[in-house]
């Protein structure tokens, strides 16, 4: 365990942006997590998972500490149930077929996420009807101050909609070391209910479906509307999906009768913010290496070498233009290093 210094962080963000840390260091095991944050008790340290949900603006003056803690273990096992314990370094899509493989399920409607299993429990993340914290048991986390290390329970967290206690109260306070997950084993509870799912499933001839088959649709689905990282810079979804009360919804559907929107109780609808971006006309547009996905408005793209600040222009830009068309704010999912 060395620090590197001057380290380029192009492989170490989904968007592929090319910042300089002037300091980097990979830890690999708790122990090594506990030497460095002793070693540093006042230094400001900025902690990389699988930067799969940032924008890199700038270079990082500071010590960058990268985790890549592996491991999975089976804690216990019941009737139908299963126990996992899970490092905050493993791959989380390899860590959800690796699932699919051992007939553990719960979290087949995630696959194909990008991401460390270490970041989940911040974002809450979630994809066709299912969140994270529909699993999560509980998660280790040091104190980067105190090195001591607690136990966030589920109510602990105060999961929300792509929200967690690490993304408000705590935020900037823990590092998180191990996910613990409870699974079925044998009576699995499908949610098939999202309408994309149940159609490819009907295109499959498949009725009675089992958890690989969920996987393998999302996958498919996931493939056909989002770009591989690996191919072109994304972070996914870059925006949540506005949440507006039930008497501006009836107001926008006046003027626009085709505006999509998912009931979330008798006060608050959810609008696509892929089609608010869509109707503003900015779907697979591109300015410069910067742009607008052309199969998924709410993807904003790194096509070769975009800085961080020319793809957040382009974001704000987005967000001044919704808010002048439809009155609705957008926020960030993608968390703005700047």
């Amino acid at each position: 365990m060395k620090i590197e210094h001057n380290k380029s962080l192009k492989k170490y963000n989904t968007f592929g942006i090319d910042v300089i840390a002037s300091e980097f260091i990979e830890v690999t095991s708790e122990p090594e997590l506990q030497n460095v944050l002793s070693q540093n008790p006042t230094r400001e340290l900025f902690v990389l998972s699988g930067g799969s949900n940032m924008l890199l603006t700038k270079n990082l003056e500071t010590l960058v500490v990268h985790i890549a803690i592996k491991g999975i273990t089976v804690l216990k096992q019941a009737k139908n149930t299963v126990f996992l314990s899970v490092n905050a370094g493993e791959n989380w899509h390899d860590f959800v077929q690796y699932c699919i493989k051992n007939n553990y399920g719960g979290l087949e409607n995630l696959s194909l996420i990008p991401g460390y299993v270490g970041s989940a429990p911040i974002q809450n993340i979630g994809a066709y009807g299912v969140e994270l914290k529909d699993t999560f048991e509980s998660c280790e986390a040091i104190h980067i101050t105190t090195g001591k290390k607690h136990i966030f329970s589920n109510k602990d967290c105060k999961f929300g909609y792509r929200n967690s206690v690490f993304k408000s109260e705590v935020k900037g306070k823990y590092i998180i070391t191990n996910v613990t997950f409870k699974l079925t084993q044998n009576e699995h509870i499908l949610n098939t209910s999202y309408g994309a799912i149940e159609n490819a499933l009907r295109d499959k001839n498949i009725s009675t479906p089992t958890i690989k088959d969920v996987s393998e649709v999302v996958i498919q689905i996931r493939k056909s509307k989002l770009p591989d990282p690996s191919e072109i810079g994304n972070s996914g979804s870059f925006f949540k999906n506005p949440i507006i009360s039930s008497a501006q919804f009836l107001d926008l559907q006046k003027s626009h009768p085709d505006i999509p929107s998912y009931k979330i109780d008798e006060q608050n609808i959810k609008i696509p913010a892929g089609w608010l971006i869509e109707q503003c006309g900015f779907k697979g547009k591109r300015w410069g290496d910067a742009g607008v996905h052309k199969k998924q408005a709410l993807v904003l793209v790194n096509y070769d070498n975009a800085t961080g600040k020319e793809i957040l222009t382009l974001s704000q830009k987005i967000q001044k233009e919704i808010q002048h068309r439809f009155n609705i704010k957008l926020e960030t999912e993608v968390n703005i290093i700047s």
